[in-house]
């Protein structure tokens, strides 16, 4: 995906993205391929993939949800940012959080932040669990890309969702999932409100993402310990 290409595409989205947006994300780019050599941040380091698969992937979330009519977002399991600092290059007015249990990627996360002067960042070294506890019921949306199963992310992310906001996790295939996670939906509240699957454009591979509704309170015991989390799923 060239940058014309990309434009394109986000258009297509109703993203305008502007010149100062496109130099963040070239700088971006650039730190990202860096720390790389570094650190494990990603297998995909081609830039015209980093800008499909990493990028706009990232920005599809606006498919399911109006990004301009938010104030926060939490991002878990974040990794090397995505979707969670694209979402604050391309909406800078949303207060958007960074959750992640590697310290290695938190010092590449914040060196980012600082090289492109982004406001309104805040990035946290917590485990998924641990960090759900200490925010309950703070954010208009939780989100997280390739970190977990359903039924395990839902247990990790409802808890910090405000009643009536939602969970909107960017999945590939997760048919089985959604399956094996009602009884996850019904301990915490929450019911999937809408689910829409595409393609990625150019390599045609499936995504699919859910808007998940927390309907009522969480009960203060979830989310659970790790280990339980782990031995006995929802």
């Amino acid at each position: 995906m060239n940058l014309e290409v990309f434009k394109n595409e986000l258009e297509k989205l109703n993203i305008n993205v502007n010149n100062t947006q496109l130099k963040q994300l070239e700088d971006y780019y650039n730190l990202l391929i860096e720390w790389n050599n570094k650190i494990n941040l990603t297998a995909i380091t081609e830039k015209d993939q980093v800008y499909l698969k990493h990028f706009y992937d990232s920005l599809t979330i606006t498919k399911i949800i109006n990004l301009n009519e938010i104030d926060s977002l939490c991002d878990i399991g974040t990794g090397a940012g995505f979707p969670g600092m694209v979402i604050k290059i391309l909406f800078p007015n949303i207060n958007v959080t960074l959750v992640d249990s590697l310290n290695k990627r938190i010092e590449f996360l914040k060196i980012v932040k600082e090289r492109l002067k982004l406001n309104k960042l805040e990035i946290y070294h917590d485990r998924a669990e641990e960090f759900a506890h200490n925010n309950i019921e703070k954010f208009d949306v939780v989100t997280a890309r390739a970190v977990a199963n359903l039924s395990t992310l839902l247990e990790y992310s409802i808890p910090m969702v405000k009643i009536n906001k939602y969970f909107i996790p960017l999945k590939s295939n997760v048919d089985e999932e959604i399956i094996n996670s009602k009884n996850a939906l019904e301990k915490l509240n929450s019911i999937i409100e809408e689910k829409i699957e595409f393609l990625l454009p150019i390599e045609n591979s499936k995504r699919t993402i859910l808007k998940i509704k927390k309907v009522g309170k969480t009960n203060n015991r979830y989310p659970r310990k790790y280990k339980e989390i782990k031995e006995k799923p929802l």
